[in-house]
């Protein structure tokens, strides 16, 4: 077991609720601070009032607690160089520097990256203006009419459009590039081929060199069951994957896609440590890399964290790299199955509403409920405050008694409009369902 440290946890959501538990998990006699935490954190750690994004109140928070080392959740505060400068003042910190998290603050400079270390990944074009987008389009779309249009800053996962169709597609690089629908993000897009198969996340820690790789899992982006509905940051995933079962595919990732990245951000002067999330897609032609992020995915971690054995050694790991060290390189399985439900808020995606109350059922064993859009209203119950409000995970050891105690334990969660899948896993369960056939 590790020594006992003060850890600053940066974040309030569900991803960092999950890796507050497991920080906890790994070393219970660890002081945990979160800044600004939530309802569900404040269970198990001590949350503080400063912005996630706050970075001199953050230094200070650090200095005056005495804290050992700092991990970072969410990618906005990495892109704005909140690692930069805690590193500035020799605070130990796990996280990428501003330059390494340009890998996911800009899908253009991520794309250039894949092109120079020679990475598996779909043909695009970058565009700042829509006349450029549209030649983009022409150029790319397959022989359905598909392409993908991405918007290239930071949208909180949402700025990718699967176009369908000719006319769908440059409606989209309208909205980004003219009506300015994300903001700056989509002040640049990246036209991109359409790439057919199965998506899934893969985590790795990293001191810039060597890695620990965690297991596969796989998310689900659209709203409603069958893939339906609008895109969203996330309405569940699960873990093991079993098209990842074999540790060539493994072997092959760390080898195609992410030595090769780490060499390239390097040869850039923007060595990157901390948690490197690749987004695969599994085609035909192999795995070919859709997106980079430079921090733990959500709800993949709400996911992968209790997929894994009691002595994974994550904490470990990360307090490796934050404090500067070398790691030992290995791959983490997954111990148990996984499957985590998102509930979502009333309206959400596009216009989640906030103050519904929140009555969550008794707890039950082998259900970890991650808050992750919540906070106390005034009378000290606890309120919706979010698009995604709660992650339920449940263990077990198949993936079918997983998602049994993940989905009973959600039908059970009461507040006004909640919305959630009710068939995270199919493709895994309908896989197996037709092998078993055969």
């Amino acid at each position: 077991m590790a020594e006992p440290l003060t850890i600053l946890l940066v974040g309030g959501g569900g991803r960092e609720h999950a890796l507050a538990w497991r920080l906890r998990q790994e070393n219970p006699s660890s002081r945990i601070l979160a800044a600004p935490g939530n309802p569900g954190i404040g269970e198990i750690a001590t949350c503080v009032p400063v912005r996630a994004t706050d970075a001199a109140g953050l230094v200070a928070l650090a200095r005056q607690e005495r804290v050992d080392w700092t991990l970072v959740g969410p990618e906005a505060p990495l892109a704005a160089g909140l690692a930069d400068a805690f590193r500035a003042e020799s605070m130990p910190i796990f996280g990428p520097s501003r330059a390494a998290a340009a890998i996911e603050s800009s899908k253009a400079f991520s794309k250039g990256i894949m092109v120079d270390a020679g990475v598996p990944t779909a043909r695009a074009r970058t565009c700042g203006s829509l006349a450029e987008a549209n030649r983009a389009i022409d150029e790319l779309a397959d022989e359905s009419q598909r392409v993908v249009i991405k918007a290239s800053g930071l949208a909180a996962g949402k700025g990718v459009i699967v176009a369908t169709s000719i006319d769908d597609a440059r409606s989209a690089a309208a909205a980004m590039l003219s009506d300015h629908a994300f903001g700056e993000a989509g002040d640049t897009v990246l036209v991109e081929e359409f790439m057919d198969g199965e998506e899934l996340s893969v985590f790795v820690i990293t001191d810039g060199e060597r890695v620990v790789t965690l297991p596969a899992s796989q998310d689900h982006k659209r709203l409603a069951d069958g893939d339906r509905g609008p895109n969203t940051g996330g309405m569940g995933a699960y873990c093991p994957v079993s098209l990842t079962d074999s540790p060539a595919f493994t072997d092959d990732v760390v080898d195609r896609v992410v030595r090769p990245t780490l060499a390239a951000l390097q040869a850039r002067g923007a060595p990157f440590t901390g948690l490197l999330y690749v987004g695969l897609m599994l085609t035909a032609a192999g795995p070919k890399v859709v997106e980079f992020n430079c921090r733990f995915g959500d709800p993949e971690t709400e996911t992968v964290l209790p997929a894994l054995g009691d002595d994974a050694g994550i904490f470990d790991a990360m307090s490796t790299v934050a404090r500067g060290g070398r790691l030992s390189e290995s791959s983490v399985a997954a111990d148990r199955a996984a499957v985590t439900t998102v509930i979502a808020a009333a309206g959400y995606p596009e216009q989640p509403r906030t103050g519904d109350a929140i009555r969550l059922p008794a707890a039950e064993r082998d259900v970890f409920v991650f808050h992750a859009g919540t906070t106390k209203g005034k009378s000290g119950s606890l309120e919706t405050s979010g698009g995604r409000v709660l992650a339920v995970t449940g263990v077990g050891p198949t993936l079918e008694d997983a998602r049994a105690r993940s989905q009973e334990y959600a039908r059970g969660v009461e507040f006004a409009g909640k919305q959630f899948r009710s068939d995270i896993a199919w493709r895994e369960l309908s896989r197996r369902a037709r092998a078993s056939r055969d």
